[in-house]
């Protein structure tokens, strides 16, 4: 083993302007490769310190956090404002390694335990990084609460009290048998005992949803779980690890070990097969598998046929979903105005996205005005309006990027709906006299469109025009000279990849190199069987039914025409994302 590394104390800005610290261990000359290390719950940066000296990298840069909340990061104890924001600040730091340090992210190595493990998997679904390699540490997929009901008690108390906070029952001898390692849990005072209880019910949340869609990660993946674990369930760390999409992975559960495996008394066994797993990955090529064919044969695809075919014709669920059915068309399409225009132009049309961006509860009688705000107060409605929200600043972004460099902006939208969030961002940017196409397939979509346009006196800026995102005689008919493509929420509509991929290609070719792309991805939905099995589309009214893409599917399908992602933006739930991708130079020869 190498002499012990000191480690050095920095803070980073993370996505919303906060300054988290962070340790570095830095070896004496400087190196390509890093390890980012991500602390449980409660506990802080300082306690990796045995776990650095014990893996023994000499080559390798090691950085680890203190999370917002915890240790010397600011925020209140135990608290953020949702698991999401957490997850941002994960790819933020990764972010920060890989820019300040000169560190490629394919070289590297994501190293968690337990909650960190948890924001570390979530962050590997959600925004598909090209990272190394995945080392989880007991993840807390599922936390034992020992209270009956639990987590349906949390959520209800949440109604009445929305930022509340309990503490851990679990104490050093708990967690590990190591008496040193029990006395400096107990004793260290940036130890934080409490947790707030929303974090606790996304943390459930997101446990649920990796577990359940694990074949989306297909990063190399190390799972080290403790089999004496009185913290978190080792069932569901069975079924993520069975599920995960990796050609990779390796699972080892270490007997007698308690929920800190590393910092347990035989520590060097899991830091020993860490060691030999992120080594072995660096001798090996880099190797991302391609999913441009995901619609023919994934994890997506096989759910897409199963929501597509009907349910037994007695079975308790279709009997539920036809009463929701009846609802919608009778009572709510007659009381909610949100309601009535999705039966009529589908849930999916751009006048029901219009009015959902809106967010203005209407309906007749008050009860109809209750139903309406529920239904606009969908979790999926609410990622919608988030969404709009993040194509606004990443639209923003590319405009005052093309703007720096004495660049104009010309924005192509092919599929713009009503415009909205288009219109809406190129108006606030005053200062930058953005013109633009925006078209839609709908004639009632443009007709609004253009309203929109004469409303906010954009006229002498931007035209709307009907097109159609999958014609190669109407694609080829956009102009040439765009610095802003923009293809929003229509991808997601469709389950095949060779349209998708010829779309792209279109726009493409009306996008400059240089130029910018701005793309939306649902990777993941929680509501995909209720819209699958009640909500109508608005292609002849038919289901509703959707493929999900992974992230990385869509990342592919993007990069495959000729774009580099560089940025990206998602809902704390991870159902919609945003990502802004440069125009590279065509190749040539």
């Amino acid at each position: 083993m190498h002499p012990n590394r000191q480690a050095a104390e920095h803070s980073f800005r993370s996505w919303d302007g906060a300054e988290l610290f962070y340790r570095a261990w830095l070896p004496e000359v400087a190196t390509d490769r890093a390890v980012i290390l991500f602390h449980r719950g409660h506990e802080h940066s300082g306690r990796w310190q045995d776990a650095v000296d014990k893996l023994d990298l000499p080559d390798f840069a090691l950085f680890a956090w203190d999370a917002r909340g915890h240790g010397r990061s600011p925020g209140e104890r135990g608290d953020a404002e949702n698991l999401g924001a957490l997850v941002r600040d994960v790819d933020a730091f990764v972010g920060h390694v890989s820019r300040h340090y000169g560190i490629p992210i394919e070289n590297i190595v994501i190293f968690a335990h337990s909650v960190g493990s948890v924001l570390a998997a979530t962050w590997a679904h959600d925004y598909a990084p090209k990272i190394r390699a995945l080392v989880l540490g007991s993840p807390a997929l599922k936390v034992r609460l020992y209270v009956p009901f639990a987590i349906p008690a949390l959520r209800g108390l949440l109604k009445f009290k929305p930022k509340a906070y309990v503490n851990s029952y679990v104490k050093g001898r708990l967690l590990s048998h190591d008496p040193a390692k029990i006395e400096s849990y107990n004793s260290d005072p940036l130890i934080t005992r409490r947790i707030a209880v929303n974090l606790l019910v996304d943390l459930h949340d997101a446990g649920r949803k990796l577990a359940d869609d694990a074949a989306a990660i297909t990063a190399p993946t190390l799972v080290l779980a403790s089999g004496a674990d009185w913290v978190v369930d080792q069932a569901i760390q069975r079924r993520f690890f069975e599920r995960l999409g990796s050609a990779v992975k390796e699972m080892h559960v270490y007997p007698g070990f308690f929920h800190d495996t590393f910092n347990e008394r035989d520590n060097h066994l899991p830091l020993n097969d860490a060691r030999r797993f992120i080594l072995e990955r660096f001798a090996q090529p880099l190797h991302e598998p391609s999913l441009l064919e995901a619609d023919r044969n994934s994890a997506t695809q096989r759910e897409y046929e199963r929501l597509a075919n009907p349910l037994p014709a007695f079975s308790r669920q279709r009997f539920g979903y036809g009463l929701s059915r009846f609802f919608l068309k009778t009572v709510g399409s007659r009381l909610s105005q949100g309601v009535k225009l999705g039966v009529a132009t589908g849930f999916d049309s751009g006048g029901t996205l219009d009015y959902v961006y809106r967010n203005r509860a209407e309906g007749l009688t008050g009860l109809g005005r209750w139903i309406d705000r529920q239904y606009l107060n969908a979790i999926g409605w609410r990622g919608i309006r988030l969404r709009k929200l993040h194509l606004e600043k990443l639209l923003r972004r590319a405009m005052s990027e093309l703007q720096a460099i004495g660049q104009p902006v010309r924005i192509v939208d092919i599929a713009a709906g009503c415009g909205r969030y288009v219109l809406d961002a190129a108006g606030e940017q005053t200062a930058i006299p953005a013109t633009g196409v925006l078209r839609d397939f709908s004639t009632a979509n443009v007709a609004a469109g253009q309203r929109l346009i004469a409303e906010k006196g954009l006229q002498d800026r931007f035209r709307f025009e009907r097109g159609d995102a999958f014609d190669p005689a109407s694609l080829a008919a956009l102009p040439r000279d765009a610095t802003v493509g923009v293809v929003s929420g229509l991808y997601e509509l469709f389950p095949e990849n060779p349209p998708v991929r010829a779309s792209l290609a279109g726009l493409a070719e009306a996008v400059a190199p240089g130029g910018y792309l701005l793309y939306t991805g649902q990777p993941w939905h929680p509501q995909i069987e209720f819209i699958a099995r009640v909500l109508s589309s608005h292609r002849n009214g038919q289901p509703w039914v959707m493929r999900r893409r992974s992230q990385q599917e869509m990342d592919q399908l993007v990069a495959a025409a000729g774009f580099e992602k560089l940025a990206q933006e998602s809902d704390p739930w991870g159902i919609f994302t945003v990502s802004l991708a440069r125009r590279l130079e065509p190749a040539h020869g």
